[in-house]
């Protein structure tokens, strides 16, 4: 197949992430003629003086109403003119060889549709890299989405995801759920007997400008939108998404255990947190990074864990519809 690619890029209000991309799709490897189609998504303070200075690449750049990240990927690959889309998150800066790295892995081995993961930069600050670690780490919720050796069951996320023109045509794209989009399509392509992949080597780094208040909304969307999603799609569903509510349950009777001075149970969270920040710590070879990871961890899961929970008995149990219950969840 000879791929051409077109990069998919949403964005919203974020010129200063816009010139970090395009200055990492500057400096690329890759020596093939690429597309980059960027979509403001009803922002006020647009990238148009940012892409004005990158007018040496083939930069196709929309302005329109918001209606969502989703849907504004749509609005760029209906309008893009390569066989191959790469979708990135404007937060995301790429290495040299990234598109190198792509292409390679698809003639080695297609696939109609792939994810890579997210890194951390050695740049970013301390919350970045303990959000990072959390949100990759198979000692917390990072690996649930498949490993190599599954990589045909792979969920992409759509920070980091390529996809063929003839699946997007296929399955229509992203729908209008926010967050939740991603691995919307992906049960959908995989109903079409679409098959994905991960790439390990194709990884960005992930700048995630966050603060503890967001990071806590965005696991706690998460965590409403699943039961959503197998509800939709019931063959999706998994023992692992509970595992979050179980923990924060868990803990939960571990403090109460220990009032009563039986400490076994709240001893072995104290192991598990240990472990949690050695880890990250050796990773990131940093103790103030080790330490934060703890804290993230009980963000992701307690903002995760409770709103799994929630959104588990009002949309399995009580059969609420979700655009009424959760309105903030979708875009119309």
């Amino acid at each position: 197949m000879n791929l051409s690619f077109s990069i998919i890029v949403p964005v919203y209000n974020r010129p200063q992430e816009v010139q970090e991309l395009l200055q990492s799709l500057r400096t690329q490897t890759f020596t093939k003629p690429f597309e980059i189609v960027i979509v403001e998504d009803g922002s006020i303070e647009t990238s148009e003086d940012v892409i004005e200075e990158y007018s040496d690449l083939n930069i196709a750049y929309f302005i329109k109403e918001n209606t969502g990240p989703g849907d504004s990927r749509n609005y760029a690959m209906q309008r893009a003119t390569g066989n191959y889309f790469l979708i990135l998150d404007s937060d995301c800066v790429l290495p040299e060889r990234y598109l190198k790295r792509v292409e390679d892995n698809l003639i080695k081995k297609f696939s109609d549709f792939f994810g890579g993961p997210d890194a951390a930069e050695e740049g970013f600050t301390a919350l970045q890299k303990a959000i990072n670690y959390v949100m990759t780490s198979l000692l917390t919720t990072g690996g649930i989405r498949g490993r190599k050796e599954a990589s045909s069951s792979f969920e992409p996320r759509s920070f980091n995801m390529g996809i063929s023109k003839i699946a997007f045509e296929a399955s229509g794209g992203f729908g209008k759920i926010h967050p939740g989009e991603d691995p919307d399509l992906t049960i959908r392509l995989w109903g079409l007997g679409f098959k994905s992949q991960l790439m390990p080597e194709a990884f960005v780094y992930h700048k995630r400008r966050i603060s503890w208040a967001k990071f806590y909304n965005q696991v706690r969307k998460f965590g409403l939108v699943r039961p959503i999603l197998t509800t939709w799609h019931p063959q999706s569903s998994k023992f692992t998404f509970w595992f979050p509510s179980l923990f924060t349950l868990g803990l939960l009777v571990a403090f109460i255990l220990a009032l009563t001075r039986f400490y076994i149970p709240i001893c072995l969270v104290a192991i598990y947190f240990v472990f949690i920040a050695l880890d990250s710590t050796i990773k990131n070879k940093s103790l103030m990074v080790g330490l934060l990871s703890v804290w993230a961890v009980l963000v992701q899961f307690m903002g995760y864990g409770f709103a799994f929970a929630e959104s588990t008995y009002h949309i399995r149990f009580l059969k609420k519809d979700p655009r009424k219950k959760y309105p903030h969840l979708f875009f119309e």
